[in-house]
């Protein structure tokens, strides 16, 4: 494995990791906001505390590299679902570059599917050979 390898892949999942980490912990700061939005977009405003904690939850296993695979693959979906539900708006192109960014995240997501956790993983711990 070469150096670019040993240092990509794990700064890659952190990297992705954080996004929803720091998601997850920013709605905390208004949930009843949070709730009103997912209200908006036709889903019951009670999923407003299951979501966050998938956030935090999803985010933090990523970050440690705990079942790498199975997290990316749910923060894929769960990344395309909200960018079809709630950013899809041709008219707005804010909300056009994060139905895009959120496109591109699932991309980065399934990556991990295909190649695992890398390096410095909770999933590597007693198989530093595998990838």
């Amino acid at each position: 494995m070469s150096a670019i390898q040993t240092y990509a892949h794990p700064a890659g999942r952190i990297l992705l990791a954080l996004v929803f980490i720091v998601a997850g912990l920013g709605k905390l700061g208004d949930v009843q906001g949070f709730a009103g939005y997912m209200a908006s977009g036709g889903l019951p405003a009670i999923l407003a505390w299951p979501a966050i904690a998938f956030e935090i939850v999803a985010g933090l296993a990523l970050l440690v590299g705990f079942q790498t695979r199975i997290t990316a693959l749910a923060l894929a979906g769960f990344s395309i679902v909200t960018a079809i539900m709630f950013h899809f708006v041709p008219a707005d192109q804010m909300q056009m570059a994060i139905f895009f960014k959120n496109f591109a995240m699932a991309g980065g997501y399934l990556m991990l599917v295909a190649h695992g956790a890398g390096a410095w993983s909770l999933d590597n711990l007693h198989r530093p050979a595998l990838a």
